[in-house]
């Protein structure tokens, strides 16, 4: 008895030193008397078991287990149950499972009680071991135990959770007597008169439900009718909760309705679940207004009172963006003294980041703080993540600053957010030093880590050390970092395990895309059979990619393939899935084709999108088929899709290139009304109207470009002022130089040469010499740029030896310029100078000086 108590203060002494406090038991039980006192052992033994589990020591566990059945029966079977119960708890399922086979092996003549079975089961659930149910239940069987309706709860429940409504379906039938088959188990069920209560009926109902089985769960009904057991509120509500989560909202909203209105069944009456449970059901499937008319009347029959019912309606509201209306929501809790949860606030503050309003969600916590409810690790990390979706990494550290702060630390998904975008951004030192804090606070380096960093690699082009980390994480966890190198070694946490970082979907996704946008298509093929052979099942965007990948390699073939096999899988094909196949088809310019699937989207009610217009204007445009593509472009007007600058683009460049310059022109004004006067529209039009040979044209939208004061680096103006000037149009190309440098315009001044060579040989000396002045101006202004631009504080930044050559070597050249250089002359001589020889390219003072500044 001493002995016993002697081990057990120096177990609890020696709880932070697993090591040394296994030696102690091990050599307490090693002593001659130890089993004298061992009828009182049994309170160390749970002490030892905690600390061997904590400390994750189950080799040592399994050798307790040894020791333990080296004692007598009484006293070993006892500390034995014991130790698989703390297994149990602890979460390590397998090992309590183990245990207890041994135990059942070991002890086969004293079966475990009921409530052991029970508790096994509950854990089985909670951990989601579906799969060591069905082994227990045989097991108490065997063992003599007559099942308690509790169990079969227990039992209905864990299939129905896991998916296997079948078996569940079957075990119910078996406890009803209603099934033909199993008859050995319905014979023992009958023999026990075992009936399903309304637990067992309720959670049957819930499962078939949320599996789209509604006439199974009308069955289910009747037959509680029959059993005399009549349906209550909380069966509707799982049936009104199922099938709303499973996304059949009318036949929800119709068994509402039934109990709103049909009194000759006796139907119970709907209570505020049913209700919330409806609004948030409305709400989640953008029926707003059915919700509006369920929340009005609501409030008309005093139900609306409640902060849950406004948080569903705001959330709603949110998700389908009306923030104006769920900030009048807001305001209406407030004046009708309905005090805002955390949760309330977290709604809007997600909703107002999710609109960029970040100010007003910065407005929002502080709103938060005055009420006196303090924003947690949620409000944090909302706004957080709004920072970094726009690149403003400072203000997200600041977030994290200030969280910390005020007490609220961050948790593993906050850390994720800003990694991230860390990553992103390229700051590979402040993500290393970010993994370390997040080891050191405890936030196990987890998959959704890892997955980011392998992210962030194939989009840096380091797809094989990413496909390095991702097949090291199956056997070493998070341990895979240590390949990248530098501190990353070190981040590994000790107590992340395999299990709890290996590759996912996620995982296989990522990498399956970077091998595919690689063009490494074989290789991507095999790491989606590894993924199937690791029980990982694609899903409709790994599917996207593959289309998308061999649609892009021109390889349509393959795409459909992939894509029958999608179809095989139960995917339908999303936006993406008909974008891809259409480009794909484009390729072959197999116009046909591209306009079938673009039928087939709007009859599976997939609406087209700007892409998938763009697609088709290109291909018709190609194809010569002008006329199609502004039909195209018209029915993108009217079904309120938005043209872009491609959509533009590519019209216009057909029209001026097949000669059809008043659609061009139309096309052109179209774009200036919807994607507003933007540099790129007028350089495309410019060049193209130049190339078309509309020469006049071209110059009128330079004119226009010059008066908006857009950069017109892009437009080919030196061509255009060479047309002008082969057409003897020498006073409009003189007025668009003029015009050039009086808006702030510095350029090549090889342009004035042309000009001031026709000029010259028309006789108009006194405007050949004005141009050649306003040459030599702005050369020593230093007005000399290596593009169009109107900032002169750019103008400095130019390559001006480059372009100082080129007009200096125009005016030097010997195809009839002499009479430029001799403008040149009289002008210089005007400025009393007496030379050209400064305009020498190997002797020119002020470019050596203009390179020596820069």
């Amino acid at each position: 008895m001493e002995q016993t108590k002697k081990l057990t203060k120096a177990l609890f002494k020696n709880t932070s030193n697993p090591k040394l406090a296994w030696q102690l038991f091990k050599r307490t039980i090693s002593c001659p008397n130890s089993s004298n006192s061992f009828t009182h052992f049994h309170q160390s033994v749970p002490l030892i078991t905690r600390i061997l589990v904590g400390a994750k020591m189950l080799p040592e566990i399994d050798s307790l287990r040894q020791l333990l059945l080296s004692l007598p029966l009484e006293t070993s079977h006892a500390a034995l149950i014991n130790v698989v119960r703390i297994l149990a708890v602890s979460g390590h399922l397998s090992e309590a499972i183990s245990h207890f086979r041994s135990i059942r092996t070991q002890f086969s003549a004293k079966p475990p009680s009921m409530s052991l079975y029970n508790f096994l089961m509950e854990s089985c659930l909670r951990e989601n071991c579906v799969d060591y149910i069905s082994w227990l239940y045989e097991d108490l069987i065997i063992a003599g135990h007559s099942p308690e309706t509790y169990t079969f709860n227990l039992l209905i429940g864990g299939l129905c959770d896991g998916g296997r409504l079948e078996d569940a379906r079957k075990l119910f039938d078996k406890i009803a007597g209603l099934a033909t088959i199993g008859l050995e188990l319905l014979n023992t069920w009958k023999s026990m008169d075992i009936s399903p209560n309304m637990v067992i009926y309720n959670t049957l109902i819930y499962g078939f439900c949320k599996e789209g089985k509604t006439d199974e769960a009308e069955k289910l009904v009747e037959q509680m009718r029959r059993d005399g057991l009549l349906p209550d509120v909380v069966t509707f509500n799982s049936r009104i909760s199922a099938l709303c989560g499973a996304g059949n909202i009318m036949e929800a909203s119709r068994i509402f309705r039934d109990m709103q209105l049909d009194e000759f069944f006796s139907l119970p009456r709907p209570n505020i679940i049913t209700f919330n449970l409806m609004l948030e059901g409305f709400c989640k499937t953008g029926m707003l207004e059915e919700a509006k008319t369920l929340a009005e009347y609501m409030k008309r029959n005093g139900t609306f009172t409640k902060v849950e019912s406004y948080n569903i309606w705001l959330l709603g509201l949110l998700r389908n963006g009306k923030l104006l209306k769920a900030q009048s929501v807001l305001k209406e809790m407030e004046e009708k003294g309905i005090k805002l949860s955390i949760y309330s606030y977290n709604i809007m503050m997600d909703g107002l980041c999710k609109k960029g309003m970040l100010t007003d969600a910065r407005m929002m916590m502080y709103s938060m703080i005055g009420s006196q409810v303090p924003p947690d690790t949620v409000t944090y990390s909302t706004l957080l993540h709004a920072y970094c979706t726009i690149g403003k990494i400072f203000e997200a550290k600041n977030v994290l600053h200030e969280m910390v702060r005020s007490g609220c630390f961050p948790n593993s998904y906050t850390c994720n957010i800003l990694l991230h975008s860390l990553w992103k951004e390229g700051k590979l030192s402040e993500a290393e030093s970010l993994l370390q804090k997040m080891k050191e606070r405890g936030h196990g380096v987890d998959t959704v880590t890892c997955n980011i960093i392998i992210d962030g690699l194939c989009k840096s082009g380091k797809v094989d050390k990413a496909l390095e980390i991702a097949s090291e994480m199956w056997t070493h966890g998070s341990a895979a970092l240590g390949d990248l190198g530098n501190s990353f070694i070190d981040l590994l946490d000790d107590n992340t395990n395999g299990k709890k970082c290996s590759p996912d979907l996620v995982t296989y996704s990522t990498i399956i895309n970077g091998l595919c946008k690689a063009g490494r298509l074989d290789e991507a093929k095999k790491k989606f059979v590894e993924m199937m052979e690791r029980n990982l099942y694609p899903d409709s965007i790994i599917y996207d990619t593959f289309i998308h990948c061999f649609c892009k390699h021109g390889k349509v073939s393959s795409a459909f393939r992939v894509l029958k096999d999608m179809e095989r899988k139960g995917f339908n094909k999303s936006l993406q899935t008909y974008n891809s196949l259409i480009v794909g088809l484009g390729s072959r310019n197999q116009i046909f084709e591209m306009y079938g699937l673009m039928d087939e989207m709007r009859e599976r009610g997939v609406s087209p999108n700007v892409c998938t217009y763009n697609t088709m204007i290109s291909c018709l445009c190609e194809a010569g088929r002008t006329e199609d593509a502004i039909s195209l472009l018209d029915e993108m007007l009217q079904t309120g899709i938005f043209p872009n600058m491609s959509s533009f683009g590519f019209l216009i460049k057909a029209s001026c290139r097949t000669g059809e310059f008043g659609i061009a022109r139309e096309a052109f004004d179209i774009a200036l009304s919807i994607c507003g006067h933007r540099e790129s529209l007028y350089s495309l039009m410019f060049n193209e109207l130049l190339a078309g040979g509309e020469v006049l044209e071209a110059k009128k939208i330079l004119e226009a470009s010059l008066d908006r004061g857009l950069d017109i680096g892009s437009f080919l103006h030196k061509d255009l002022i060479d047309r002008l000037c082969e057409d003897e149009n020498l006073e409009d190309a003189r007025n668009i130089l003029k015009k050039m440098i009086h808006k702030g315009y510095g350029f090549d001044p090889a342009l004035f040469m042309p000009v001031v060579d026709g000029l010259g040989k028309r006789g108009s000396k006194h405007e050949a010499d004005e141009l050649a002045e306003w040459m030599l101006e702005m050369v020593s202004e230093g007005n000399v740029a290596n593009k169009v631009c109107r900032n002169k504080r750019e103008l400095n930044c130019g390559k001006a030896t480059n372009y100082g050559e080129n007009w200096q070597t125009i005016v030097h050249r010997d195809d009839g310029s002499g009479i430029a250089l001799k403008a040149l002359k009289r002008v210089q001589k005007g400025w009393g100078q007496g030379s050209t020889s400064s305009l020498q390219p190997h002797n020119n003072d002020f470019l050596d000086t203009w390179d020596g500044t820069v």
